[in-house]
């Protein structure tokens, strides 16, 4: 077993994106400018946002929060995301999910200009995206497609198992893996709670992608020996050791399924902090006018 290190390979990404970004500033040109809309108090949103300023300020990004009481209306939400569409200086938009129930999401996030979702949300991005077009991707699959091409590890032709069918990461991921590129020329299957047999179709596997929200749902008899091990989940579970009282635990029961399968991520430390450099260069790719391929 071979543990892949997201935490390494995050730190890498924001060397390379700095030096890119130091670059553009030693030209004159402005640096990319990120803007966060977050509305209310939820803590697991705000402890994302300043992440993502932590990050855009260690590779030279600009970055700006706009924040909104629970009872903004949908209209002031709307028009703060016209502002933003409008204005050349700002180059990604992210609406922090989840938004209170007053407001519609979906129409939020489609107000937005694609060009500017950096968050790759938008049905034009996620349509470019189903059909192999240039895209801005969502940052949790993408941090896994990275993870698995800065590890070289072999995707074409092998039998990827999905677990999970969520916009955010599991249909994302699952299209990614079957497109005709490197990660991906894999045969997907995605399982989901409806699924009979989940277990005989992740034991068929050579790639697993765990994204179910469901701690410890992977475990040792699901898993082929020699299989790689993706683990997107991150819930938050009670912990009297630690000083939080509670620790976060991925989807795959890491202790017991590392001992057979040829690479892991761990949680914390494998795909969660490539997600954030993910958002980084998609941010870096619109300030350029570009489109991820």
């Amino acid at each position: 077993m071979q543990i892949i290190d997201g935490k390494a390979t995050a730190a890498r990404l924001k060397e390379e994106i700095a030096a890119e970004v130091k670059e553009m500033t030693d030209r004159g040109e402005r640096p990319p400018h990120l803007v966060a809309v977050i509305v209310g108090h939820d803590g697991g949103s705000e402890a994302y946002v300043a992440n993502k300023e932590r990050n855009c300020n260690a590779v030279g990004f600009k970055s700006t929060n706009i924040p909104f009481e629970e009872d903004v209306t949908e209209e002031e939400l709307l028009d703060c995301i016209s502002r933003l569409n409008n204005d050349s200086e700002v180059d990604g938009i992210i609406i922090q999910l989840p938004l209170p129930r007053h407001i519609d999401s979906q129409k939020v996030t489609e107000a937005i200009d694609w060009h500017k979702d950096v968050d790759g949300f938008h049905p034009v991005n996620v349509g470019r995206m189903a059909i192999g077009l240039p895209a801005f991707r969502p940052a949790t699959p993408s941090a896994v497609m990275e993870l698995l091409k800065r590890y070289g590890i072999p995707t074409k032709g092998k039998h990827a198992v999905v677990l999970g069918r969520s916009n955010i990461v599991g249909k994302p991921a699952a299209t990614m893996l079957m497109q005709k590129t490197y990660p991906g020329d894999c045969t997907v299957t995605v399982c989901h709670s409806s699924t009979p047999d989940i277990k005989e179709k992740c034991r068929e596997a050579d790639i697993i992608v765990a994204a179910l929200g469901s701690p410890g749902f992977v475990t040792k008899d699901m898993v082929r020996e020699g299989a790689v091990v993706i683990d997107v989940g991150t819930t938050r579970v009670p912990d009297p050791t630690a000083k939080s009282g509670t620790r976060l635990r991925g989807d795959v029961d890491f202790d017991n399924v590392s001992e057979i399968c040829s690479w892991i991520t761990p949680v914390p430390g494998g795909v969660g902090p490539v997600t954030n450099c993910m958002l980084m260069l998609n941010t870096l790719a619109a300030r350029k006018g570009q489109l991820p391929k």
